[in-house]
């Protein structure tokens, strides 16, 4: 079975460990500074065990992971859920499976099924994204 065929699985992408630091510059890449993704007092006093991620930030990692399996030019769609919180020290590894293939001129186009997990294998942003990738 060839990498653009229905069920394939595709290679992952790991991502290193999350950190506060990381997480802080994020907050000024995207403009969301609301404090339970910096502050850990901020984040207890709402009921949260410390701060957690953006979700934008492992939605990110599935844009990334994208864009290395088809190229930039390539990446037509993605489309996401958050399922779970995501804390500094989390390991996300993006992982893959070709759902459909259609032609599309000297193309094709591939829907893929997408997913960031953490380092215990839960599902952490799961979605759907769609490449082109050349015919044959």
């Amino acid at each position: 079975m060839g990498q653009w065929e229905p069920g394939a699985e595709l290679p992952p992408l790991t991502k290193e460990p999350i950190t506060k630091v990381q997480l802080v510059k994020y907050a000024g890449a995207s403009g969301d500074y609301n404090l339970i993704h910096t502050d850990d007092e901020t984040a207890r006093r709402v009921g949260l065990d410390g701060v957690i991620a953006h979700g934008m930030l492992s939605m990110g990692f599935l844009g990334q992971y994208l864009t290395q399996l088809a190229g930039p030019e390539n990446v037509r769609r993605l489309k996401v859920r958050f399922r779970q919180m995501v804390r500094p020290g989390d390991v996300l590894t993006c992982k893959g499976r070709v759902k459909e293939v259609r032609p599309e001129g000297a193309h094709r186009r591939v829907v893929l099924e997408v997913w960031a997990e953490n380092q215990r294998g839960e599902a952490v942003t799961t979605g759907e994204g769609e490449v082109l990738v050349p015919d044959g």
